[in-house]
């Protein structure tokens, strides 16, 4: 039964970031730049087709990003009782308003 599970390499960003579409990189790294900027305790996990970030090491996610051909789509999560919200940001759009939501997300999450 060897080889089953793995526990092995796990993807880097920049490994990830070979799918996202040249013209979104930009907009994506800005997102991810700012996730990580929010505290020492927020924890990245990069997933097959999207950026996960979460706070600390119990993970609780509160933004959720996925690279799209023109943009980017984002789920917020503030509380597991609440559903996520889900923002479409297209290449070029302000992100002033998503930063403060992103924030208040992170700030909520315990």
């Amino acid at each position: 039964m060897e080889g089953i599970i793995s526990f092995g390499n796990k993807r880097d960003y920049n490994d990830f970031k070979k799918q996202i579409p040249y013209m979104v990189q930009p907009l994506f790294n800005l997102i991810r730049e700012f996730c990580l900027s929010l505290g020492a305790n927020v924890v990245e996990d990069i997933r097959m087709h999207r950026v996960v970030f979460g706070k600390s090491m119990t993970f609780r996610w509160f933004v959720d990003v996925e690279p799209e051909k023109e943009g980017v789509i984002i789920k917020i999560q503030k509380t597991r009782k609440e559903s996520p919200q889900i923002l479409q940001i297209k290449i070029g759009q302000e992100i002033t308003e998503l930063k403060e939501i992103i924030k208040n997300a992170f700030d909520t999450i315990n």
